[in-house]
């Protein structure tokens, strides 16, 4: 029975061809095309608002140079997002359940923001493994922290976006399940557990959006320590 939780999780696969890959390519294909035209309709105008918004909020810490990286982020960010919107509904798959995904997109981009600093700005990139005033006996110590701590970033923002989605859909299918069992033996304590359901939906749905809001922000925080 525990098994049977985890197949949601296992990449669908038709004819011996894994799935994985229309999965992602799909969210592209829902999209408004924005037209020519001056006056659109009411989605896309919602969709260039926030776009302008995001992009905005997300680009005011960082100078001039970091801007190029305005598309790239809103991008993803959209992208992240309707992903995690499509895997809440019935019978389908979520990419970002995958760590070899979300390593995927984690590990190129963080080692972008590495290069960048190491080749515009070597020295300052460097001092970040060494606080200013550190005692000299501690200063191998930190050095070796600081590296670590450098190279632990991706591995952080994959899992965090991993074990957030994995754990929400985890709950959902345990308390469904809950509700199925007791539906005919209580039905009272079922329509209870069905409400905390339905709440828990919700939150998974506020979780969705905001896991991919801080994947995308802690990119730019570290692009903006390197640009």
């Amino acid at each position: 029975m525990m098994t049977s939780f985890f197949d949601q999780f296992a990449s669908p696969s038709y004819l011996g061809i894994p799935l994985i890959a229309v999965a992602i390519a799909l969210p592209w294909v829902l999209y408004p095309t924005p037209s020519s035209r001056w006056i659109n309709n009411r989605l896309i105008t919602l969709q260039g608002w926030f776009i302008n918004r995001f992009t905005n909020q997300l680009m005011l810490p960082l100078n001039v140079g970091g801007h190029k990286w305005a598309l790239l982020l809103a991008s993803l960010m959209i992208f992240l997002i309707t992903i995690n919107m499509l895997g809440l509904l019935p019978y389908t798959f979520t990419p970002t359940t995958q760590l070899s995904l979300n390593m995927g997109f984690a590990v190129p981009l963080w080692l972008a923001t590495v290069i960048i600093g190491m080749r515009n700005q070597p020295t300052v990139a460097l001092g970040h493994l060494l606080p200013e005033g550190t005692p000299i006996p501690l200063i191998p110590v930190l050095i070796i922290i600081e590296t670590i701590s450098l190279f632990i970033r991706p591995l952080a923002l994959g899992v965090r976006l991993t074990a957030n989605l994995t754990a929400g859909h985890l709950l959902i299918q345990l308390i469904a399940t809950a509700v199925f069992v007791l539906l005919p033996m209580m039905p009272t304590v079922a329509i209870l557990t069905a409400t905390v359901l339905f709440l828990l939906t919700l939150l998974e749905v506020a979780v969705a959006m905001i896991q991919a809001y801080v994947f995308v922000l802690l990119l730019s925080l570290y692009l903006q320590e390197n640009v």
